[in-house]
Parts: C-alpha cells; structure tokens; sequence
C-alpha cells in the first residue's frame, strides 16, 4: 500500500551531506519535493522530504537518514 509522509532531518555534522544526498538520490523515484534550510545560528540545517512510497520503501529511506552520525530523522504518516 503506498503511503504519503514527511520525513524531518535535522543534519548536525555537515560532513555526511555528501552520504545524505546519496541516499536521497536512491529514494528519489519516491520523492515528491524537498526543502532544506541552513541554520547558521545553531550550525546545522533543516531538511523536509515529502514521498510516496510503499511502508517498507519509506521505512527502508528513514532508516537509512537516521543511521547517518549526526542526523536526526523521523517520519510523519498520513
């Protein structure tokens, strides 16, 4: 059953950027828009992924997001 959600990242460790994009790159079939916003004030950035995706699929992406060293991700269902 495919399912619409929100992914949050907040990216702490600037230096895993390039892995990030990676895996947002294999995901990318499943995404329908993101949006990053650097916070210079507390030196980390803001990320939103929109997708949609069968469960395991997003399941599979947030999984992937939060094993990163200094990233933070959770996901919202609708």
């Amino acid at each position: 059953m495919e399912r619409v959600a929100l992914i949050g990242i907040i990216v702490h460790d600037k230096s895993v950027v390039d892995e990030l994009n990676k895996i947002l790159s294999q995901f990318g079939q499943y995404i329908i828009g993101r949006m990053g916003l650097p916070y210079e004030k507390r030196n980390l950035s803001i990320i939103s992924i929109a997708v949609d995706a069968p469960q395991d699929i997003i399941s599979s992406l947030s999984g992937k997001l939060g094993m990163l060293d200094g990233v933070s991700a959770k996901t919202l269902y609708s």
